[in-house]
């Protein structure tokens, strides 16, 4: 009996040993930041989120309150904790014939809608739009207040097309409205807030997108900093498959033909695939927004280029 006794004492010690020393391991590995962006813009990339999410992996999403198809994408993320969410500060309405204005409606803010009422649908156009700070500050923080008002647990905003942070004027109205509300600020380029690096496969060709994709995580990342990688996805529908972007003609081909909704699909299909799935645990840990905020101050907003 002593025996016995004795011999599952070391399968329990073993057992501890094991785990300490994967605890450990894991502790060793780069910390890897997936956030899925434009999540409520349409039913097609609401679907895409759901399909990672129901794999119980820990990840973030920066959702468009001011977007058609918010509501459904509050529904599904309501499901699944292991996700954080931030508020993807939208300006801008970029696709042809499916459009999108300001939570406040057109009359609220009338510098920020073009004559249909609805945002710019480019950068450019954002820009010589004539807009008014106090206007784009009554809007975000309708969008935030939209976002907290949903019953999600919101952790952080960052800027849809990089406009929220395009110039210093705007960007310290971002600051703002991040004390304000109390969150962090995820970024859409180098310039960051939390020590991140910045990577997105946005603009890479969709032959070459899922080995580069993986061939970055095998290489690149930083053991020492964060690193958050920006994916944008989408199952195929009649109406994605359509969608041309108007701010970019990356996203269209020579001929006109829309390509957004491919470039999507690959980017969900290199998320899902078995090749990542491998890594996960080997090559990076995953972690989301809310819990890289949770080892930081998020009073403190200096971006690395002040």
């Amino acid at each position: 009996m002593k025996k016995v006794t004795a011999f599952y004492l070391c399968l329990v010690l073993l057992a501890i040993v094991t785990s300490s020393a994967k605890a450990q391991t894991s502790d060793k590995l780069p910390k890897l930041l997936i956030r899925l962006d434009d999540i409520g813009m349409n039913h097609s990339v609401n679907m895409a989120a759901k399909k990672v999410a129901e794999t119980g992996m820990p990840f973030s999403v920066s959702l468009q309150f001011a977007c058609p198809w918010y509501q459904e994408a509050v529904e599904i993320l309501k499901k699944y904790p292991q996700v954080s969410v931030g508020v993807h500060l939208t300006l801008t309405s970029e696709w042809k014939n499916y459009r999108w204005g300001p939570v406040l409606g057109r009359t609220a803010v009338p510098s920020l809608v073009d004559s249909n009422g609805y945002f710019p649908q480019s950068t450019r156009a954002f820009a010589k739009s004539g807009y008014k700070i106090d206007e784009v500050e009554k809007e975000l923080s309708a969008q935030i207040e939209r976002a907290l008002a949903s019953g999600l647990k919101i952790s952080y905003i960052d800027p849809h097309m990089g406009i929220a942070l395009s110039t210093p004027e705007l960007r310290a109205l971002t600051e703002k409205l991040a004390h304000k509300y109390k969150l962090g600020i995820s970024i859409l380029s180098s310039v960051n807030y939390f020590g991140e690096t910045y990577k997105e496969m946005w603009g890479e060709p969709i032959a070459t997108k899922k080995s580069a994709f993986l061939d970055y995580l095998n290489t690149k990342l930083d053991a020492d900093r964060p690193n958050l990688m920006v994916l944008h996805v989408a199952t195929p529908s009649p109406e994605m498959d359509v969608l041309v972007d108007m701010n970019s003609n990356m996203m269209n081909s020579k001929e006109g033909k829309p390509l957004t909704s491919l470039h999507r699909q690959t980017e969900l299909a290199a998320l899902l695939s078995p090749e990542f799935k491998s890594m996960i645990g080997k090559k990076f840990q995953l972690i989301n927004y809310q819990q890289l905020l949770a080892t930081k101050d998020i009073s403190v907003l200096k971006t690395a280029d002040k």
